[in-house]
This record gives structure tokens, sequence and C-alpha cells, in this order.
């Protein structure tokens, strides 16, 4: 079993960038391919970002495609999520998952990934 803690959420204007960390604990944290999504109120939880277990292939949502940059330094048990030139429809409450199937291989559908943090707040302003 994995615990993933997720920070850095915050408050920002339109333009702005935020950087989300996810701290892992338990299991070798390499073991797992791990993934970013997130949840708009009245909305079901979508995809934002996934990476394999050596950060070699990333795959992201078309909406954030070219502003956020999925990272993981598994030396210190860490994910990350740049979020550059943010946007209002970026708003929501962004977990990090953790998913025991091949680490080798990404996926998009949350039902793949076994662990989640309790997400942290991001919320962008007009």
């Amino acid at each position: 079993q994995v615990q993933l803690v997720e920070s850095g959420g915050g408050s920002v204007q339109a333009g702005g960038s935020l950087r989300l960390s996810c701290a892992a604990s338990g299991r070798t944290f390499s073991d797992y391919a791990m993934g970013w999504f997130r949840q708009a109120p009245g909305k079901e939880r979508e995809f934002v970002a996934a990476i394999t277990w050596s950060g070699v292939d990333t795959g992201y949502a078309d909406s954030v495609k070219g502003r956020f940059t999925i990272s993981r330094d598994n030396a210190k048990n860490t994910l990350s999520l740049q979020m550059n030139s943010l946007k209002p429809d970026d708003t929501g409450v962004y977990h990090c998952a953790a998913r025991s199937g091949p680490s080798s291989a990404l996926s998009r559908r949350p039902f793949q990934y076994d662990y989640w943090g309790q997400g942290t707040q991001v919320t962008v302003s007009s």
C-alpha cells in the first residue's frame, strides 16, 4: 500500500502558475505509474496527466497539453505537476493517484488507479 499527500494548491489569477506536489510513503514509489486527476464542483473526476515509473513516458489531457508538465523524483518519492498559463476552467480539487498495474503503462482511467490522495484545491480567477 502507498499513502499519498498533495500540496501546493492555492488561488491564482488567470495566466498565473502553480506547482503541485504529491509525497508518497509506504511501498516503493518506483513500483507505481502515477497520475493527476481533477474534479470541479458538480463534475466528474477527469484525467489531467500521467507518468510511467521511470518518468520517460508521459501523457496529458488535450485541455492541459503544452501548459502542464508532470514529473517525478523516485529518489525523493515525489510526484509534481507544474501548471502554467492557468485558466478558470482549471479550477478544481487536484488528486494524485498511484496505479499498481503495469508501471510502464500510462492510464487515463480513474478506475485503474488503486491509491488516491485527499486532494488540494486550485482556484483560478479571471
